[in-house]
């Protein structure tokens, strides 16, 4: 999946210009209009999550993990937190799409995705400070990232990655 498993959240308190709502599923790269993924025209040149929305539902599909590390610690009572967490963003040029593209017709463009991954979780406490209760234990794998745009665009187009983003 593009996205990790969808949560519905809430920011408490609410982020100043920042939508209430958490069920935006993607977002057209240049026109920010909102579209499901049933919805969403095959000729876009970008498909964008909104990035609290990814971050949020990233953390909550390493709800284990990070309660496994609560325990290991054993700082049950921090359930709560607070957590400060330790990300990594990353745009990387994919290539000619059409190489990989497998069936169907030749797509004859460049893609570029502009991901993050989460390096470290920790939770402050008051006996030892910070304590980290996750750590990526292999922070340059595909498999951390998390995608928060796919485009199709050259990754020296400056002017069309910095219009998308």
């Amino acid at each position: 999946a593009l996205l990790p498993g969808y949560h519905i959240f809430e920011w408490k308190p609410p982020l100043k210009n920042v939508s209430t709502s958490s069920d935006v599923g993607i977002i057209d790269g240049l026109s920010g209009l909102n579209r499901s993924v049933d919805e969403y025209p095959v000729d876009a040149i970008s498909k964008r999550f909104r990035y609290d929305a990814a971050l949020v539902s990233s953390l909550k599909d390493m709800e284990e993990d990070i309660l496994e590390g609560l325990k290991s610690k054993d700082l049950e009572e921090y359930l709560s937190g607070p957590f400060t967490v330790v990300i990594k963003e990353s745009c990387d040029g994919m290539g000619d799409v059409s190489e990989k593209h497998g069936c169907g017709p030749a797509v004859p463009e460049k893609a570029v995705r502009f991901s993050f991954t989460i390096m470290t979780i920790s939770v402050s406490n008051s006996n030892n400070g910070s304590v980290r209760i996750f750590e990526e234990a292999k922070p340059n794998s595909e498999l951390c990232c998390k995608p928060v745009c796919l485009m199709l665009a050259d990754e020296s187009d400056h002017e069309t990655l910095t219009a998308i983003l």
